[in-house]
């Protein structure tokens, strides 16, 4: 396993990640019992996969990861959890609401101290309101021991051009310590403003659902290269039309979905890529692709050339 610095905490984080969210919520949704999740959770530290993401938002994934997780040393693992601002009817949530959710995370994560406690998808249309009224909260945490450092993660089917991040950086740089975003094949637009301004900033990045839906799913990577085409976003004979990223497969890349694990890996700000499979083969696959996380140069360069323009939720 390679282990990369996650910006100014510096924690040695696995350059994979697991997290608890996603379509499968730790296999919440994916039919696996409880020894299922047990055998994966263990099948991650024996890999050297040392950081751990849920929220309160992910079903029982709290829970399931402090079950999965008891008899490891605490010190053998980043343990990293989210709160939402708002509630479930889109309402801010009030401070004691904020306080009262940390306190029950604390609770079913079975810990004393959250090593990264993050607001859930980030909004930048609340992110002054959330600074007022709920940063505050999450500092009492920290100054208490009970939260070693401070982050969110992005809206991003909302805000795919990262104004959130963007807006975040170059607000306070200073209340940031870790921001989860989504950068991969399809989705390039992290690299224009806000990975350059993580390393300018030395502020951990999380990559998040940098390999999910499209690239995993061969018919619908096919609709959308073919929509961009039509869009005149992608030249017409700049890539197949059945198999568009099938280019990508050889040597060491035995599938796109390697490819798309490579690729998220390789940028100077990335520190770890999440992976959120309830499969230990498909984790296993995971794995093996970042072994060695970066693509041939020429390959590289011609995903940038490609897509790195477009700016659209996918």
């Amino acid at each position: 396993m390679i282990y990369r610095t996650l910006g100014r905490t510096g924690l040695q984080v696995s350059l994979v990640s697991y997290g608890s969210g996603g379509p499968s919520k730790l296999g919440q949704n994916t039919g696996l019992t409880s020894n299922d999740q047990d055998r994966l959770i263990h099948r991650c530290i024996d890999a050297g996969v040392n950081l751990f993401d849920t929220s309160e938002a992910y079903g029982d994934s709290e829970a399931i990861l402090a079950r999965g997780l008891k008899g490891a040393p605490r010190d053998s693992y980043v343990l990293a959890t989210k709160c939402r601002y708002l509630d479930r009817g889109g309402v801010m949530r009030t401070p004691e609401d904020i306080a009262r959710s940390i306190e029950n995370s604390l609770v079913r994560l079975q810990v004393d101290c959250v090593d990264i406690l993050q607001f859930h998808v980030f909004n930048s249309r609340h992110y002054f309101d959330v600074v007022e009224q709920h940063y505050p909260v999450l500092k009492r945490f920290q100054e208490q021991g009970k939260i070693r450092f401070i982050g969110f993660s992005e809206q991003f089917m909302v805000e795919h051009d990262h104004k959130g991040v963007v807006l975040a950086l170059e607000t306070h740089p200073e209340l940031w310590d870790v921001i989860q975003l989504k950068y991969g094949i399809l989705n390039q637009s992290a690299a224009w403003k806000a990975l350059p301004l993580a390393i300018e900033h030395n502020v951990g990045i999380v990559n998040m659902a940098a390999v999910r839906i499209k690239l995993v799913r061969p018919e619908l990577l096919r609709d959308q290269v073919a929509e961009w085409k039509r869009e005149g976003l992608v030249p017409q004979n700049a890539v197949p039309d059945d198999d568009p990223l099938g280019w990508l497969i050889h040597d060491d890349v035995d599938s796109v979905i390697s490819a798309g694990y490579k690729f998220a890996a390789d940028h100077p700000g990335i520190s770890t890529v999440l992976t959120g499979t309830s499969s230990i083969p498909h984790l296993e696959d995971n794995l093996k692709a970042m072994e060695e996380p970066a693509l041939v140069e020429h390959d590289k360069r011609r995903l940038q050339e490609l897509f790195g323009e477009i700016a659209i939720y996918i």
